[in-house]
């Protein structure tokens, strides 16, 4: 048995936990010992297994502010996750063994991890460089970054073992981190199929949307922030209306089911202007908009749509394409950033350019083709199975850190 200390910012809804969640089932699933320590866990936004006990979640640190002055979000996430990795290894590790250390996202507590008692070994996976992820805004902001923005490479590498999430991530982290002279491993997320058919069976009963049982349903499934792009759903929902004839578009609905956090400043002001642009387009009647649908209403919602609708662009690798396909709905997806890995163009669905006319043909391709809809699904279902299965992401996993135990085993 080996025990594992999974170390994340906040534990919240979103692909990045999704993923942190499921290698840590995957251990558990195969004996091993699991803990969750995090900043921040609302058992009231997050998922199911960190909340019902299957995954044990301790929460510190959550009284550090998040921002100063509504500045700064940067500087106190790497501050409150330094609190974090102090803990772990001044507290935690002299409470109990911990054989592996797995961060993520931010790896500014990695020197401090390195101080724990049994020195541990430490496995880093980076969705995605966080410099990237911060918009420049001028001369001051990049002053504020550039020691930030340091510490990442320089702590990134100290790492016993780094992974990203697909392809284009591995050559952004290599264009990115010039400095280091390292080609970290790709761990492709993967889902719980076996949670998903579970959860396919309790959804049956869980329709409660307001939605014509003849309706032909769009979906986009996101987080409310402008990146992922949900504008460019509605501009090509709208479209529609001029290909359709007016009996078919009486039939179509769009839902964009968000992870909508309070926290968030940006959910909230990226929900109200989608709320706008809805009444601009005049679509009130056609369009509904979701917060955070638990887990088994996600699901119910992917078994009555028709369509899957992935909007942001140059996606880090997206999971939600992967839902979509295990439920044998085809996607459409922007052809940028992980999509292009995960989803087989006019195979398991439809890769376009960030063009609201283009997008829209393909909504309306699918539409007039029910044979092309379900031969789309059956396609993008068998490549989930086949090449995104989550028992070869549980081996894989497990394989990582087997094999650094055995060179930390080989160096004492």
């Amino acid at each position: 048995m080996v025990r594992v200390l999974f170390l994340h910012p906040d534990l919240g809804i979103g692909g990045a936990e999704r993923l942190v969640v499921d290698a840590a089932l995957a251990l558990h699933q195969k004996g091993h010992k699991v803990s969750f320590l995090t900043n921040h866990h609302d058992p009231t936004h997050c998922f199911d297994e960190t909340r019902d006990g299957t995954l044990f979640v301790q929460s510190v640190g959550d009284w550090l502010p998040r921002k100063i002055f509504g500045r700064f979000y940067a500087f106190c996430a790497y501050f409150r996750m330094l609190y974090a990795a102090f803990y772990a290894s001044l507290c935690l590790s002299r409470r109990e063994k911990i054989d592996i250390i797995f961060c993520d996202q931010i790896s500014i507590g990695i020197p401090i991890l390195r101080l724990a008692k049994h020195n541990p070994k430490i496995v880093f996976y980076c969705h995605f460089p966080d410099q990237l992820l911060s918009a420049p805004e001028g001369y001051l902001k990049s002053v504020y970054r550039a020691p930030i923005n340091y510490l990442e490479e320089y702590t990134t590498g100290l790492a016993d073992s780094i992974l990203v999430n697909s392809k284009f991530t591995l050559r952004i982290f290599r264009e990115t981190f010039k400095r280091l002279d390292v080609i970290p491993d790709v761990l492709y997320p993967s889902l719980n199929t076996n949670f998903f058919d579970k959860m396919k069976i309790e959804s049956k009963n869980k329709d409660s949307l307001d939605i014509p049982s003849d309706a032909f349903m769009y979906l986009s499934i996101n987080r409310y922030e402008r990146k992922k792009n949900h504008e460019l759903a509605l501009h090509s929902f709208k479209l529609l209306e001029k290909s359709l004839s007016r009996n078919d578009w009486q039939r179509c609905r769009l839902v964009i089911a968000g992870g909508y956090d309070l926290l968030c400043t940006e959910n909230m002001v990226t929900y109200d202007e989608l709320v706008d642009t809805v009444a601009k387009l005049e679509l009130q009647n056609k369009v509904i908009l979701l917060k955070s649908p638990s887990d088994i209403e996600k699901i119910a919602l992917l078994q009555k749509t028709q369509c899957l609708l992935y909007t942001p662009e140059n996606e880090h690798f997206g999971i939600v394409p992967l839902e979509g396909m295990y439920m044998s709905k085809p996607v459409i997806a922007l052809n940028s950033g992980g999509p292009t890995e995960t989803i087989v163009h006019n195979s398991t669905g439809i890769l376009c350019e960030k063009d609201s006319q283009q997008f829209s043909k393909a909504m309306c391709s699918l539409f007039k083709d029910q044979q092309l809809c379900e031969r789309m699904g059956e396609m993008g279902r068998k490549r989930v199975q086949q090449k995104f299965s989550f028992e070869s992401f549980g081996n894989k996993i497990e394989s990582i850190i087997r094999d650094l135990l055995d060179r930390k085993s080989k160096t004492n």
